[in-house]
């Protein structure tokens, strides 16, 4: 199904002045000629016969057609349209696609034409679309107000870039640890007659495809950097996870929702990561994993740092001749120096006042 745009001319300003004119025009007519204002005869004042119209009685000829036209001369308007910015109108004749209007304006088709947009009602976790459980539209629950009585659902499909956030979902990671991940995805409609035909719903379409995505791409990546982890796909092990390179994640979710929804004409403009973290079941677990890491690495640091600095200081007292240590003597001031400098407590000075032997 390929969009068909059509070229119709902006003249649903005159079509409708043009009834209305007509209508006042017919209603006059019929007063008139249901007054006697055609009488088959007439009579001058004393009453004598001048003219005998009576074997043609223009009365009901034009009656007849007065009383069609003010009985289904509404039907005009219902060939008027009116179309906002970045909004279009798929139509259809008796069941055949007869194209797509396009373009801000006041327009006129044929009346029998029906517009067709079977998401009119459905309600996306969306800015502008967002449904507060209640059958209540964000802004009317704002104001206490039911959606019903506010804006009845439109039949024209939006153009606008939208802003579709998926719920979070708990997905494993390559790892086998759960996490919940939710996503924000910017899409539009740019083919209006695949989004209506090929799809049941493409605002559906687009929000199970997004999950489906969603779990393709996580399940490849780890949480964190994991050693013999291969992301690329290259057969390599390398440090993609979804903790650090959220970047290429998002970009490779948007690729995969771009390719599903790509026949029910729509694009996929950017995705975003919008939350991320572990299940609440393991989330206490790995805080303590990343702490005892954190405390490991740490320690590391300070125990490289403390082994410099006992270095510099034997290289010094043997470099100026300060003192000469056997390695009994050697040991035991090592010993001394990474106790105080590897030690969590500020260290106690004890002072030896005898000989050093």
């Amino acid at each position: 199904m390929e969009e068909k745009i059509l070229t119709t001319r902006k003249n649903g300003m005159a079509v409708l002045l043009l009834t209305i004119v007509l209508y006042l025009a017919v209603f006059v007519l019929f007063i008139a000629a249901a007054g006697g204002a055609f009488a088959p005869t007439i009579y001058d004042a004393n009453g004598v016969l001048l003219h005998d119209y009576s074997r043609f009685d223009p009365t009901g000829i034009i009656i007849a057609p007065c009383l069609i036209w003010l009985t289904l001369g509404w039907l005009m308007f219902l060939g008027l349209k009116v179309l906002k910015p970045q909004e279009a109108l798929v139509l259809t004749l008796f069941g055949k696609y007869v194209g797509t209007l396009r373009g801000e304006g006041f327009y006129f088709v044929n009346p029998f034409c029906t517009a067709v947009n079977p998401a009119a009602k459905t309600r996306l976790n969306q800015s502008g679309d967002v449904d507060d459980g209640k059958g209540r539209s964000l802004s009317a629950a704002l104001t206490g107000m039911n959606a019903q009585q506010t804006e009845l659902p439109s039949k024209k499909v939006s153009l606008k870039i939208m802003t579709l956030n998926n719920s979070r979902q708990k997905i494993n990671d390559c790892l086998g640890n759960p996490v919940e991940i939710g996503i924000a995805v910017m899409w539009r409609v740019t083919d209006t007659a695949k989004a209506v035909f090929n799809v049941d719903n493409y605002k559906e379409y687009l929000s199970l495809q997004c999950d489906s995505a969603l779990r393709n791409i996580v399940r490849i990546y780890p949480y964190d950097v994991a050693q013999n982890v291969d992301t690329t796909g290259d057969g390599v092990a390398d440090e993609g996870s979804l903790r650090g390179s959220s970047e290429v994640v998002a970009q490779r979710i948007r690729d995969e929702i771009q390719s599903k929804v790509a026949e029910a004409g729509l694009e996929i403009i950017e995705a975003r990561i919008t939350y991320l973290a572990y299940a609440p079941e393991i989330a206490a677990v790995m805080l303590q994993r990343q702490q005892a890491s954190a405390i490991i690495d740490a320690r590391k640091m300070i125990v490289d740092g403390a082994v410099g600095m006992v270095e510099m200081a034997l290289d010094r007292l043997n470099a100026n001749n300060v003192v000469e240590l056997d390695e009994e003597r050697k040991a035991a001031m090592v010993s001394n120096l990474l106790v105080v400098l590897c030690g969590n407590q500020n260290a106690q000075p004890v002072v030896n006042s005898g000989s050093l032997y």
